[in-house]
């Protein structure tokens, strides 16, 4: 199985961390609401001006994954709630713990 994250370090106009909850937010649910992974606030948590965001998917294929994190990367960027300032991707192999050969 292979994991893939991208992290989003974005910036937007807010005066509170009011405010910034409630793009935030948006930008989660959007995501979330438009692709199968996981999303969260990683960083940046008192940051009224500019968050990093976290998201997360699995599959078998890479390919498939990188397409999905870079149609995410460019879905948020449409959006226009924030300006995307850095984006990281980065994949993780896991053998997934099926061992046949234990059953003996």
């Amino acid at each position: 199985m292979i994991t893939a994250s991208l992290e989003l370090t974005v910036t937007f106009y807010a005066t509170s961390l009011k405010d910034k909850r409630s793009v935030v937010r948006r930008v989660l649910a959007r995501t979330r609401g438009e692709f199968n992974v996981a999303a969260a606030e990683v960083d940046e948590l008192d940051n009224p001006g500019g968050a990093v965001l976290g998201f997360v998917s699995c599959g078998r294929d890479k390919v498939y994954l990188e397409g999905q994190l870079q149609a995410l990367e460019r879905f948020v960027d449409q959006l226009e709630l924030c300006e995307i300032v850095d984006a990281q991707r980065s994949f993780a192999v896991t053998d997934g713990g099926d061992d046949d050969d234990d059953d003996e």
